[in-house]
């Protein structure tokens, strides 16, 4: 314990009162690695969170670089002692764990550990994540581990209270998620209810119109004046309707912290990393931010869904005075002029008619094998 830069209850309780302020589940997941490394004065901490498929649904490290990272490659399996810890349920503190007849060795690019301190996440039976610590930042004699009981008894400690700060976040994220379905059914009912009434008086009085053309002019012709009026009824529904449909996190956010949140969700979902950054962006107007936001969104499903990419980067950043979203994927690509030729735009059509609309461009980067980028540039910013 005497190792540790911050130590006793104040180190604890800024450890605990830091993981209580995040509602985003990533945001936790950062917070409660960089508490540990911290607490334990380790050189590493990773936290990670099983999937059902024997891999790990989010791996979140501290003391590693972004450029280690890269380098590293695909996230590890759920072997060795990351396997022990998730399926025996057990904390595991070890001397060397290069030593371990469980170890099974790491990437070329993987530093060097020694000393290990590892213990599952559990809320109740279910084991929420495995979180461990490597090389201990003291003295180490020949053979013996740097980190003691006490660091073991502390580290559980901090666990016990994340698990119930990452579950605070999934019931968080999980709850916004509902609301926004909920919001999406309401609107539904309302557009259903104000423009179907709407369009289908505007096709009555379209056939009493043609009806009436031939046999007496002056009753078409108001029927017809009617036909507009109602036309322009349902057009006013149909922008109220848009208008609302406008995500809500734009206005209370903006568009980076509404990007950041809806990729970390994506991120959590799927198999492929998905990641975001952002150099440089001020708000924007309401038309460019929401133009933005849905280009991203189509690019994104097209790369989730159809590339087979391992990684998807999206990038937000100023461009002399323009603001340029880039989305860029490892996946199969394709022909743009094909994809065209054959009628199956995956949503270009729409991205360029939204970036358009703003004052914006759309270019679109691919070849089958080559992956694809998507960049949007939108003025302001």
């Amino acid at each position: 314990m005497s190792h540790r830069p911050r130590s006793g209850l104040a180190a604890v309780s800024a450890a605990l009162l830091a993981m209580s302020r995040h509602l985003e589940v990533r945001d936790v997941l950062k917070t409660i690695v960089a508490s540990a490394r911290e607490l334990l004065d380790a050189q590493y901490a990773a936290l990670g969170v099983p999937d059902d498929h024997g891999g790990f649904a989010q791996f979140v490290v501290d003391g590693v670089s972004d450029q280690q990272w890269k380098a590293i490659g695909p996230l590890p399996r759920q072997h060795g002692i990351l396997a022990a810890m998730l399926h025996q349920a057990r904390p595991e503190r070890l001397a060397d764990v290069r030593k371990d007849p469980r170890f099974e060795g790491w990437p070329a690019a993987h530093p060097e550990m020694s000393d290990f301190l590892g213990l599952p996440i559990r809320d109740g039976d279910e084991i929420l994540g495995a979180l461990f610590l490597a090389n201990k930042n003291c003295p180490k004699p020949e053979g013996s581990c740097g980190f003691t009981e006490d660091d073991e008894e502390l580290l559980a400690t901090l666990a016990q209270h994340a698990a119930i700060a990452l579950t605070n976040a999934r019931l968080y994220e999980r709850s916004r998620e509902l609301t926004i379905a909920e919001e999406r059914s309401r609107l539904a009912h309302e557009l259903h209810d104000a423009v179907a009434q709407k369009l289908f008086s505007l096709r009555l009085t379209a056939q009493a119109a043609a009806a009436l053309v031939d046999r007496d002019p002056s009753r078409a012709k108001g029927e017809l004046q009617q036909v507009a009026a109602l036309a322009a009824e349902a057009a006013d529904e149909l922008r109220a309707a848009v208008v609302e449909l406008r995500p809500a996190a734009l206005d209370e956010d903006g568009l980076v912290a509404t990007l950041r949140t809806q990729i970390q969700v994506l991120d959590r979902a799927h198999t492929a990393r998905v990641t975001f950054t952002s150099r440089g962006v001020r708000a924007l107007p309401a038309a460019q931010e929401e133009a933005l936001l849905r280009v991203a969104q189509e690019a994104l499903h097209n790369a989730l869904r159809h590339s087979g990419a391992a990684h998807v980067d999206v990038t937000l950043h100023k461009r002399g005075t323009a603001t340029v979203l880039r989305v860029t994927d490892d996946g199969g690509g394709f022909e743009p002029a094909v994809t065209r030729r054959a009628g199956r735009h995956l949503g270009l059509v729409s991205m360029r008619d939204r970036a358009g609309g703003v004052g914006g461009t759309l270019t679109v980067e691919s070849a089958p094998g080559k992956g694809t980028t998507i960049e949007m540039e939108a003025p302001g910013g």
